[in-house]
């Protein structure tokens, strides 16, 4: 029988989201510094104030108000008007040094027995829905705001955005678990006061449905049928959304974990990404698990999975790798059976993920808005400031985890051709 699944999405200057992308760009600074710095870092934003804590270890020393500035400058608020304003807002920092007690359990004198940051469970998942093996509901809510934040910065089509937004996209799916149709669409958009409330919710759905929406529609030619004239629209349901960001709305760190995962499909261990090292494995297995998910996927080994993996705190060894296929397994194995030989094709013991995925490195920032999977793998070239006050720039790798370089092992180890 056909069903309907949604997944929703936040932009850049949701407050939560805003909180994240503080966190992960001391992340960053910290390591474009020293590689080996321990970090978590919590934000929290509201009005006019950002408060930062934390644990630290690490040889850098940081101007953390010019970063968190920064970010809250480059996300687009920079008037008073806002309420949240990146020059004036007040930046109080609770930093503190990273407790003995934890740091003991995941350094070793061989960093090969580097043991997990936390114990827990984390989980990958990949679909052959889409193109980038992200789930599709997920995939055109991130896009439908990527797509309102570059009409935004570029003032010209449409100009009373503010920087706060959320979407949320409900499909159709047949008896096959393909997706048939869109639903619905929610499109709520922070925006100036330009008007009456009743022509600005008119004014701004017209906008949305003649405007965003074609351009969300030409980056999707494989589901471009999907969009159709029964589409249902929640443009700004409540009618008026001028005040919002941190003045609106407090947002803290680790909130939007279903938005940074796959918007409900597969799973999710509940710990949150930003503002932790990759010695957190709430983090770094996480990545891996999903590294796993789409290689098995694009291997063809199945053509939906679910990869968990779990760790006990100070030791290195996972306590279990699980793998569901969903009942979509190509190869004649149980998944139990499949389980056993992906352990056997990939290193799940931190230090390994760390290497493998190069996540000692300043790669962070980029993941803090519109997701950390589904993202395009890319090398390219950030600056920071040293101790000095000296700008350098530094060549990374993002998204590693988003990267098919294991197929053709996994195809060795399952018999694929």
């Amino acid at each position: 029988m056909p069903y309907l699944f949604t997944s929703e999405s936040v932009s850049e200057g949701h407050p939560d989201k805003v909180a994240d992308q503080i966190s992960d760009a001391l992340i960053d600074n910290f390591l474009a510094i020293d590689p080996n710095s321990k970090v978590a870092c919590e934000t929290l934003v509201t009005t006019g104030q950002v408060v930062l804590a934390g644990e630290v270890k690490s040889k850098a020393y940081l101007d953390v108000q010019d970063i968190a500035r920064d970010v809250i400058r480059k996300i687009g608020y920079t008037k008073s008007e806002y309420m949240f304003e990146a020059n004036s807002c007040g930046i109080l920092s609770a930093i503190h040094e990273q407790s003995s007690d934890i740091n003991q359990g995941v350094d070793r004198k061989k960093k090969e027995e580097q043991g997990a940051g936390d114990q827990g469970m984390m989980f990958g998942y990949a679909s052959n829905e889409t193109d980038d093996y992200m789930p599709l509901a997920l995939d055109l809510a991130h896009k439908l705001l990527i797509e309102l934040a570059a009409l935004r910065r570029e003032n010209k089509q449409i100009k009373y955005l503010r920087p706060d937004a959320k979407s949320q996209v409900t499909l159709e799916y047949d008896d096959n678990n393909k997706p048939v149709r869109i639903d619905a669409i929610v499109v709520s958009t922070q925006h100036d006061d330009f008007d009456t409330d009743a022509k600005m919710q008119e004014k701004i759905k017209k906008d949305i449905i003649n405007i965003l929406i074609p351009r969300v529609k030409a980056k999707y030619k494989k589901y471009s049928s999907l969009f159709n004239d029964k589409i249902k629209y929640h443009i700004n349901p409540t009618g008026k959304f001028v005040i919002g960001g941190p003045h609106g709305d407090t947002g803290l760190t680790g909130r939007k974990i279903i938005v940074d995962t796959y918007g409900g499909k597969g799973a999710h261990g509940g710990g949150a990404f930003s503002g932790k090292d990759p010695s957190k494995v709430d983090r770094s297995a996480a990545y891996a698990t999903r590294h796993i998910a789409k290689n098995l996927v694009a291997a063809g080994v199945c053509d939906e999975v679910l990869v968990q993996v779990s760790y006990a705190i100070g030791v290195a060894q996972p306590t279990s790798i699980n793998v569901n296929t969903y009942g979509t397994a190509k190869v004649k194995m149980s998944d139990g059976e499949i389980a056993k030989l992906v352990e056997g094709i990939f290193d799940m013991r931190p230090y390994f993920i760390e290497q493998r995925l190069k996540l000692r490195n300043p790669i962070y920032s980029e993941t803090a808005a519109y997701g950390h999977m589904g993202r395009k793998n890319e090398v390219v070239e950030k600056t920071f400031k040293g101790p000095d006050g000296k700008a350098f720039k530094k060549k990374v790798e993002l998204f590693t985890w988003e990267k098919l370089d294991y197929v053709p092992k996994v195809k060795k180890a399952f018999k694929l051709k």
